[in-house]
């Protein structure tokens, strides 16, 4: 069965959101172009490391010599997206990502597939009815200020969890925390 591919160049919007209470949040990245709204998990590690990466590879282009593209140093106001996701249906949850630069048009390229099993046999994709593996997979194409939108949104999301104690580094719950200090 070929892969069913939710392919979006130049969406609406592309945000990282989350859904529940600190320490007990569900990360998507949701796509919406038009009225099509693509959601899929992930973790938060997974969402800290995208908006890193992201920042690197717009870094990175302001850098070369002869760059012909217009990159931002820092989100454009009118990019800013600070509103909440949209109704979430998830397609999928997040397993291996790629990520990368298409010089063509000028665009962010992220790709997402979803986190397999692989069985006794070595198959690494749960089949579907008629026997035959089913895939999924999500093509995000974003030009450059909205990659930079997306990943500031991102690490403030990511950064809006549970504090950290000041003495152990651990996230503190809101009923409270048990330090367990580590001995000299």
């Amino acid at each position: 069965m070929p892969a069913r591919v939710h392919e979006f160049d130049w969406p609406d919007r592309a945000v990282i959101g989350t859904i529940g209470l600190p320490g007990a949040r569900t990360f998507y990245l949701q796509v919406r172009s038009g009225t099509r709204v693509v959601s899929i998990a992930l973790e938060k590690q997974q969402s800290a490391l995208l908006a890193e990466k992201i920042d690197e590879i717009l870094d990175q282009l302001i850098t070369v010599e002869g760059n012909r593209f217009s990159v931002p140093t820092s989100t454009p106001p009118q990019l800013v997206d600070n509103d909440d996701l949209e109704a979430v249906e998830e397609h999928f949850r997040t397993g291996a990502m790629s990520l990368g630069w298409d010089p063509t048009t000028a665009q962010v390229v992220l790709e997402a597939y979803p986190v397999t099993e692989v069985d006794a046999d070595g198959i690494d994709e749960m089949p579907d009815e008629d026997g035959a593996p089913e895939t999924e997979m999500l093509v995000l194409r974003m030009p450059v200020g909205t990659a930079r939108a997306f990943a500031q949104r991102t690490r403030e999301v990511v950064g809006a969890g549970r504090p950290a104690c000041p003495f152990c580094g651990y996230p503190i719950d809101a009923d409270g925390h048990t330090c367990i200090l580590p001995e000299d």
